[in-house]
């Protein structure tokens, strides 16, 4: 005789309705998993749970109990146990590992928001999750590294990168039993199609001449170049990142960010004086063209010599660097004059990294940063263009007209017919 059902569908469901508990998902689902099971390992004995019959090749002998993280809560689910082998539900649990896939993606993804592994069990429990450590979170995130790696190695094709963006921001990671700053080595760059692109990241011990050489040699072969020269380069004035720029970069124009310039400024002007030199620093970035905007360099460093010499040198020393972006259209002045266009990505890094404070290991920080900057170059990819093709295209004209070379013969003939002739 067959056995019948061992739960009764629609009672069992008509009485957990009526209860309307908080857990019915979860104790709804728990229900028809062990149901599942218990009918599973049936079919391996060859008989029903307690019938007797000749054909049955394996007995049941209990069960063992495995807890199962689920967007619906923490199961208890009941696993039979068999006297003769084992039973084990592939298609369910992986082995030594306790989370369902969907969760793994969303704990992951709350780690890559800012959510730090000290706050990861409050936020499970709120799930009604129970018992995730912080070492499985870290595993668990620990799956972003293939994507990461693929992002930071991806080759550079989609050249010629007209213009370029250097920053470093410093994190704190632990190494060698102390607290240690690194530089997390940041460049973004306009494509040929006017896209903003993340080119690289990479960890530094620190800003020095050796650790931006190595930063651009790798995008250098990676295939930044590979479609043309990089028309400007933006970043501060830091030492090792202009040598390696103009190193690995020949030909390139640097741009001195004007944010930074000005602080840096700032710091030789008198406070008494900074409102007064601070406005007419204003006055050359405010000018419609670039023959207007060296004409005003030129009234302000004449108004400044008398008054303030040194401050009239600082600028005059500096006239080249901060003025490289008049070689380009006006249309492109304000995306290449200064890194403010970076500010609103490294406040997103910030963001991200302030939650965690100090980070284990570098590995963690390419991890989280560079996850972080995957995320924002396909948000990137998928606005409107940041530079116009027509104004790219007249940005690559200019930098063309500078790069032909002169004859100087030609230049010296010219010179001499006039004298020759009179």
């Amino acid at each position: 005789m067959a056995a019948g059902p061992i739960i009764d569908p629609e009672q069992f469901l008509h009485e957990q309705l009526a209860q309307a508990s908080p857990d019915l998902m979860r104790g709804l689902l728990q229900t028809f998993i062990n149901s599942l099971l218990s009918a599973q390992a049936d079919a391996v004995c060859g008989a029903d749970y307690g019938t007797r019959t000749t054909e049955r090749t394996n007995r049941r002998n209990g069960y063992r109990h495995r807890d199962l993280d689920t967007r619906v809560g923490t199961l208890d689910v009941a696993i039979p146990k068999l006297r003769e082998g084992s039973f084990f539900p592939d298609w369910l649990l992986e082995r030594r590992r306790r989370a369902e896939a969907a969760l793994t993606t969303v704990v992951a993804t709350c780690y890559l928001l800012g959510v730090s592994t000290r706050r990861m069990d409050k936020l499970v429990t709120a799930l009604g999750i129970t018992g995730l450590s912080k070492s499985q979170v870290s595993a668990m995130a620990a799956e972003l590294d293939e994507q990461v790696e693929s992002f930071r190695t991806r080759p550079l094709d989609n050249g010629p990168y007209t213009f370029v963006a250097a920053d470093a921001l410093v994190l704190k990671v632990r190494e060698g039993g102390r607290v240690v700053k690194v530089s997390a080595l940041v460049a973004t760059g306009i494509n040929a199609e006017g896209y903003r692109e993340i080119l690289g990241i990479q960890v530094a011990t620190g800003e020095s001449t050796a650790s931006w050489l190595g930063f651009f040699r790798d995008l250098v072969a990676r295939g930044l170049t590979a479609a043309g020269p990089v028309g400007l380069v933006t970043s501060d004035a830091h030492a090792g990142l202009v040598e390696a720029i103009g190193a690995t970069l020949p030909g390139t124009a640097w741009q001195r960010c004007r944010t930074h310039y000005a602080a840096n400024l700032m710091a030789a002007t008198p406070k008494s004086s900074w409102p007064w030199v601070k406005a007419l620093l204003h006055s050359v970035y405010d000018q419609p063209d670039a023959a207007s905007v060296h004409a005003q360099f030129d009234r302000v460093l004449d108004a400044l010599t008398g008054k303030l010499p040194a401050v009239a040198n600082h600028l005059e020393e500096a006239r080249a660097d901060i003025l490289a972006f008049t070689a380009f259209p006006k249309e492109v002045w304000r995306q290449i004059w200064s890194k403010n266009p970076n500010e609103r990505l490294n406040r997103e890094i910030r963001r991200r990294t302030d939650v965690v404070g100090i980070f284990p290991n570098r590995e963690s920080i390419i991890r989280l940063v560079g996850a972080v900057l995957a995320e924002q170059h396909d948000a990137w990819a998928e606005q409107r263009r940041y530079i116009g093709l027509d104004v790219l295209a007249r940005c690559r004209a200019a930098l063309a007209e500078q790069s032909e070379p002169t004859d100087p013969t030609q230049e010296v003939n010219t010179a001499l017919v006039p004298a020759l002739t009179a």
